[in-house]
């Protein structure tokens, strides 16, 4: 990705395709972009990466011209603040159920004057010297994508579209899945019914909707149903497919 930020590119009415990274290397990372993904989803829920590892992660990314986005481990400043100050283009933030969740969200990711996020300037994030527009180029450069994952949240995504601040609704399918009493099966009705009436429901409001896709048919098919931010498999899985691809066709 080169050009304008991965935000700027979404609020422009654009679509971006990542992909979720589970491996703590910086280079899978870098390949990703290099592949042709706009960002990398660096997954610190599921995921080993510290805080060290995702700073490298976010520089292998960058590095290609690429994005980082770090799935943070949960909905508390210190994990949000942190990510952002390495470096990332953007965090997810797992599990919002309420308004009064995205709130915590918005508040510990921007600024004032849309929040209350810990400033200190002179991180990577800033260049190691931060300067007079540091606050509003981070507010107006960095994604928040706020992750709905059950019935509580959809029951209550109305409420969560009302607050402010948010760039991202991102739909997790597995989780809703799960909380729907068909885990695992995100291709049941009702899993994509219930998703394809929030996207219709954030689209009204004027929210850019993201969600995850197992295979380039599913994200082509979100894609065209207007979701604008998608992510695509995750690199162990590929990665352990591609070796099984490679040493199955050996014989021995």
């Amino acid at each position: 990705m080169t050009g304008s930020s991965l935000r700027e590119r979404i609020v422009d009415g654009g679509s971006v395709l990542g992909t979720f990274q589970i491996v703590n290397s910086m280079m899978v990372s870098e390949i990703a972009t290099v592949a042709g993904f706009d960002f990398v989803v660096i997954d610190q829920e599921h995921g080993p990466a510290t805080a060290q590892a995702t700073m490298r992660a976010c520089a292998g990314a960058q590095s290609q011209g690429g994005a980082a986005v770090v799935r943070v481990r949960e909905n508390a400043p210190g994990e949000i603040q942190r990510a952002l100050d390495v470096g990332a283009d953007g965090v997810q933030v797992p599990q919002v159920e309420t308004a009064d969740d995205a709130r915590r969200a918005v508040n510990a990711a921007k600024f004032h004057p849309v929040g209350e996020r810990g400033l200190s300037p002179y991180g990577r994030a800033g260049t190691y010297e931060g300067g007079p527009e540091f606050e509003s180029t981070q507010n107006e450069e960095t994604v928040l994508a706020l992750q709905v994952e059950g019935v509580k949240a959809v029951d209550n995504v109305d409420s969560i579209l009302d607050v402010d601040g948010i760039d991202v609704l991102f739909l997790g399918p597995y989780d809703l899945s799960q909380s729907l009493g068909v885990p695992g099966d995100v291709q049941h009705d009702d899993v994509v019914e219930t998703m394809r009436s929030v996207v219709r429901k954030a689209r009204d409001t004027g929210t850019v909707v993201g969600t995850y896709a197992d295979t380039p048919t599913q994200a082509r098919n979100w894609l065209e149903t207007g979701v604008q931010y998608v992510t695509l498999t995750e690199d162990a899985p590929v990665l352990r497919d591609a070796f099984a691809e490679l040493a199955g066709a050996v014989e021995r």
